[in-house]
């Protein structure tokens, strides 16, 4: 459960106390999105986590031992290079919004000192991890270019730039007073609720509801039919929330529902949830542990392991795609090659021999034939013999264009398919979901089979939904479901859905022959993103065709197929959105066939 930035504020406080001084000893990185530091302190030795999930944003000291893959990621090396061995100078909040600085001295060249910081972004979905100096990025745990954002790009070399929204008010360093004269004046038109979000930066949900309900008003009242004694029981009710933050008082505070169900964290006793029941801890950094436990899904045998071998498989496309790129644009020469082998055939008589180099008019440079060109020579060679060198490096040239061309292309489509497994497991929710991922990467050669006899495990099944008018949905999770769900469940009449050039599920939309409701196709269409990698994010491009146009080419890898009449929706993957249509299929809707 993501904080907002006025309940980050006392962790980031108490943090700071705890490991303010210390000394970085050892950096790993646990998974895609979470880092962990081993800190020395004088006393004690901490483990403090930075993680930037989409879903779950963390920061806090643990006393678990998060998993140390392998095969660091290039981003965890970057970030030894840089702090190991540091001394953590202070940990610090932008503003009161949910960014966190980790300022870190490194003894540099000739002794000198230089400050070094690990920017945290815990913004639910825009989360990010970000190492500057000298307010250029030098990378960052999830990069961002021009095609995310034309406002604000994230990648080495860039000049750090804060989000955007950064002009509220910090309820903090404002009086009360003014805050409500200031949100009367600039959102008469607004709800309560969502004036006070507006005005004041790092205030979330749920502190503009507490605040409200503190004042003893209605969240949906319009700020514009406030009178002055409404505004009074808000200062007043601001006040309440913001001066034991000052003073450094606080009551860490977790309220579950009778399903023990987390509903809020909070620095503050929480009201406006009546009667479900509220969990009171010492520390900010316990509230934190307990709330992350909540969202932790069950450690699943076998999936670290695989996923360790997936991201070396990943890094190891990706430096043989760059070498193949590199080589592929050497080898363009090689029509050079051959201009300069006809240009001394047809000069050979006005060649001497002996020269290094000769000065030819080059009747391929335009219609004039008045452009010189200079072609070297080997000087232990006839003229002829250089032409006829000259035409042996054109055909070595254009051979290895064709097979570099080959091989590149070879290797983009392995990249593709290694990726589309990697997504599969990251979605992957339990054990037989992961041993049909094992078993296509031993049938793929990436993994080694099993010479143990382990307790079989019963085939894994796709998912199913149906949507608010009855039509049923499934979904692959992996490249045999895929390739199930779309060749042997499906109809030709079917509606197939994939998201477009990005790794994802193969959705099957079940339509018995009529044409689907927009609604439906919505619905699908989400669950075909969020089922993908682009989970987090938004106006994510689906493409759907009728289930006739989809093809699988003879000898094509698992869940990989061609598709044509396609038309391409975009949505944003909505988490509720897709609990709900889960729920349905599993309370036994009807789907219309």
């Amino acid at each position: 459960m993501s904080f907002d930035g006025f309940s980050l504020a006392p962790l980031v406080t108490e943090l700071n106390r705890r490991i303010a001084g210390g000394r970085i000893e050892k950096i790993f990185q646990s998974d895609e999105y979470t880092l962990v530091f081993w800190i020395r302190q004088s006393q004690e030795n901490l483990r403090l986590v930075i993680s930037a999930h989409p879903v779950n944003p963390k920061l806090l000291l643990t006393d678990a031992l998060p998993e140390n893959p392998a095969n660091p990621p290039a981003f965890c090396m970057l970030l030894r290079k840089h702090l190991e061995d540091g001394r953590i100078a202070g940990l610090e909040q932008y503003s009161l919004d949910r960014m966190v600085t980790l300022s870190v001295d490194i003894r540099g060249e000739g002794g000198v000192i230089v400050t070094k910081k690990l920017v945290l972004e815990l913004m639910g979905k825009h989360s990010n991890i970000i190492l500057v100096q000298d307010a250029l990025v030098l990378d960052a745990i999830k990069r961002i270019g021009a095609s995310v954002s034309s406002y604000r790009q994230v990648f080495p070399g860039r000049e750090y730039q804060y989000p955007p929204g950064q002009e509220r008010l910090n309820p903090l360093e404002t009086s009360p007073l003014v805050f409500v004269a200031a949100m009367r004046q600039d959102s008469p038109d607004a709800v309560l609720e969502k004036a006070i979000i507006r005005t004041g930066i790092g205030i979330g949900p749920q502190t503009a509801r507490e605040i409200v309900w503190r004042a003893g008003l209605p969240g949906k009242m319009p700020v514009g039919q406030m009178d002055d004694a409404d505004a009074a029981a808000l200062v007043e009710a601001l006040e309440s929330l913001t001066g034991p933050l000052k003073e450094g008082t606080v009551q860490p505070t977790v309220v579950v529902d009778p399903e023990e169900r987390l509903l809020v964290m909070a620095p503050y006793p929480v009201g406006y949830l009546g009667t479900n029941r509220s969990i009171l801890f010492p520390t900010m950094n316990e509230l934190m542990a307990f709330g992350g436990r909540y969202h932790a899904p069950p450690a699943i045998p076998g999936k670290a392991s695989l996923q360790s071998v997936i991201g070396g498989e990943l890094n190891r496309l990706q430096r043989k795609e760059k070498i193949l790129q590199k080589e592929l644009a050497e080898s363009q020469d090689a029509d050079l090659y051959r201009q300069c082998g006809d240009l001394l055939m047809n000069n050979l008589p006005f060649i001497p021999a002996g020269n290094d180099e000769v000065h030819l008019t080059d009747w391929f440079a335009d219609e004039t034939g008045n452009q010189q060109m200079t072609i070297k020579l080997d000087t232990l060679l006839t003229p002829l013999q250089n032409a006829k060198n000259y035409y042996a490096r054109y055909n070595k040239g254009k051979r290895a264009q064709e097979l570099l061309a080959v091989q590149l292309q070879q290797c983009r489509e392995d990249l593709q398919y290694v990726d589309s497994i990697g997504v599969a497991l990251d979605h992957a929710g339990n054990a037989a979901e992961v041993a049909d991922i094992r078993l296509e990467l031993v049938d793929a050669g990436y993994v080694k089979a099993m010479t143990k006899k382990r307790a079989a495990v019963a085939a894994s099944q796709p998912l199913t939904a149906v949507t608010g008018d009855g039509y049923e949905i499934m979904i692959g999770r992996n490249n045999r479901q895929n390739d199930m769900i779309t060749f042997k469940k499906s109809h030709h009449d079917d509606i197939w859905l994939h998201t477009k050039d990005i790794p994802g599920s193969h959705v099957i939309l079940r339509t018995g022959g009529a044409e689907p409701p927009a609604a439906a196709l919505q619905a699908a269409a989400i669950l075909a993103a969020y089922f993908s990698k682009a989970r987090s994010s938004t106006r994510v491009p689906v493409d759907y065709a009728r289930r006739r146009h989809v093809k699988k080419p003879s000898g094509a890898k698992p869940g990989f197929v061609i598709y044509e009449h396609q038309t391409t929706l975009f949505v944003t993957p909505d988490e509720e959105t897709v609990k709900r249509l889960l729920t349905s299929d599993a309370k036994g809707a009807a789907a219309p066939r």
